[in-house]
């Protein structure tokens, strides 16, 4: 029997899921890294999803099922949690060229 492509949506009226930073930076692969200007980010291999995501380094689709990598700034001007809520799906082969001069 195929699986339904409908995505889990909240239930009308029920508050937003809390946001846990903790769980996000444990992903598979969390781990720190230094970008292109020597700031730190979070960088961590989500769970496969049914979800569409546009990578901010080269600006095309990351398809659903697609292996890619989440990063956002380890440490945000208004907090963790601020930092982690401004996180951007990237191409794996984008995150490691961001920055970097060919």
């Amino acid at each position: 029997m195929p699986r339904s492509r409908r995505s889990r949506k909240r239930p009308y009226g029920q508050p937003h899921e809390e946001l846990d930073v903790e769980r996000l930076a444990g992903s598979v692969g969390g781990r720190r890294e230094t970008g292109p200007r020597g700031e730190e980010f979070i960088v961590a291999t989500p769970r496969p999803s049914e979800k569409t995501y546009v990578c901010p380094g080269c600006g095309q689709e990351i398809p659903p099922q697609t292996a890619h990598l989440v990063a956002w700034a380890a440490d945000g001007l208004f907090g963790a949690e601020a930092a982690a809520r401004e996180r951007r799906h990237w191409h794996t082969h984008c995150w490691n060229t961001f920055g970097r001069t060919a």
